[in-house]
């Protein structure tokens, strides 16, 4: 099922748009939830009035759900389709209007939720929904047995050797999922009708044929992981056979997963140059930045020191001015208030002084901030780079231990590495208790022993 979603404002609009009999044979509004109002126009005014008690303009979250072109779905596809996407991006509290379209022949549906949770007065966050919403798609096509669009298998499914290195990141964080390998193996099985258009159709995918035991052919996916081609294909044992020949000159399992290690150790090096190419091209920005960040400072701090010395200077002028001189000079001497305007002076001093070292202070704090959030920057620019080379580096060791037969998949590299390293976290740890025991016996000794005259 085909899903197209966006954010979007003018619920009147949207209304009107979803009711229309204009391009549709048949209208039904099917559902609505969380509205006071009986009809599309009222609970989309509804919408509205609550997103204006927020700063939202796009409130609402509208998607079209379209089934293949050749199946009549069921009312109930659709309900299960809906609830399964508010399940994914966490709308089941929202309120939510679905509208059924029918036209020549096909029914579509819409569903139309408000963004705004009302408890807490705000819009909620639609974060790469479309990615979420091309996971729903796929397992609606498996899970009702249809056909999935090219694009959408294609896409997930694709020979690793030919990915870019922002690919084979996403890649590593994707799952992988049984039920869309074998769709992958169907497909390629479909659309091909002999041995060589198969091996094709297999390696567009990330799958290499090679021979099994008992002269059976299975796939093999670029981590080393081996699939029955019968059994994965959903067809006969005889029927491969005679697709791919009696005498079908495959290399082996071991021969082929060899193969693919050489390929893929060769890819991943030219991952690691492409991370210090990036970490290059980025280096001279963040050094230009950090240079005009010091220039900037300086200036700030060469003005703030300028302001402060006028400042100091007229208020000096204006202490000194606070003095009588002449006869007044000797009378408030005589008084006593020449003391008093002194002490007073002194007094506004130590304040004109501890308030400019706060101002200095504190534009120093404000720039050592600044500085510092550019250094985190530099810091996770330099930490990424290391964490990326190192994942890099440790996927070639494993497939270079697939290549030698240590290990039959990458799975089972990584596997290994990860029990080896906790044996030897383990063994520090053990070490150290061993260390602090022995440290304590020989210090319990010592004291057993009593002072030496």
């Amino acid at each position: 099922m085909i899903l197209k979603a966006k954010e979007r404002g003018n619920a009147p609009q949207l209304a009107k748009y979803l009711m229309s009999m204009k391009d549709n044979e048949h209208v039904e509004l099917h559902d609505l939830r969380g509205f006071v109002g009986d009809d599309l126009d009222s609970a989309f005014e509804e919408a509205e009035a609550l997103a204006k008690g927020t700063k939202c303009q796009k409130h609402l979250f509208s998607i079209s759900l379209n089934p293949p072109q050749d199946r009549q779905v069921d009312r109930h596809v659709f309900e299960a389709a809906i609830d399964k996407i508010e399940r994914k991006l966490d709308l089941t509290d929202h309120q939510r209007a679905i509208v059924f379209h029918e036209k020549e022949g096909r029914r579509h549906a819409h569903a139309v939720w408000s963004r705004i949770d009302s408890d807490a007065m705000r819009a909620k966050n639609m974060a790469f929904f479309k990615q979420k919403l091309m996971d729903v798609s796929r397992d609606i096509y498996l899970e009702n047995g249809w056909d999935m669009p090219k694009g959408m298998l294609d896409r997930s499914m694709r020979n690793p050797l030919n990915y870019s290195h922002e690919e084979w990141q996403q890649a590593k964080r994707a799952k992988q999922d049984p039920k869309l390998i074998k769709a992958a193996i169907q497909d390629a099985w479909k659309n091909s009708d002999n041995a060589e258009a198969l091996k094709a159709a297999l390696e567009e995918k990330g799958f290499f044929l090679a021979k099994g035991d008992r002269r059976s052919a299975v796939a093999i996916d670029v981590r080393g992981e081996t699939f029955s081609l019968s059994r994965w294909s959903g067809v006969k044992a005889k029927d491969v056979r005679e697709r791919l020949g009696k005498d079908a000159d495959l290399p082996s399992v071991d021969q082929t997963k060899a193969q693919i290690a050489s390929r893929m150790t060769d890819k991943l090096k030219s991952y690691l140059n492409d991370v210090d190419a990036g970490y290059r091209r980025a280096s001279p920005a963040v050094e230009m930045k950090r240079q005009e960040l010091i220039t900037r400072h300086q200036q700030q701090r060469d003005e703030a020191k300028k302001r402060i010395q006028l400042r100091e200077q007229r208020e000096m002028a204006e202490r000194a001015a606070r003095l009588p001189k002449g006869f007044s000079g000797i009378w408030s001497r005589l008084t006593g208030k020449l003391s008093q305007i002194k002490q007073d002076n002194e007094f506004e001093a130590l304040r004109a002084w501890q308030r400019d070292r706060a101002e200095k202070d504190a534009l120093v704090h404000r720039q050592l901030d600044e500085r510092q959030r550019l250094q985190t920057a530099i810091n996770k620019m330099r930490e990424d780079r290391a964490r990326e080379v190192s994942e890099i580096r440790k996927e070639i060791a494993a497939y270079i231990a697939m290549k030698r037969g240590d290990v039959p998949s990458l799975d089972a590299a990584h596997k290994a590495r990860e029990i080896a390293e906790d044996k030897a976290r383990t063994k520090t740890r053990d070490d150290g208790q061993r260390e602090r025991i022995r440290r304590e016996r020989t210090r319990d000794r010592g004291f057993d022993r009593g002072p030496e005259f």
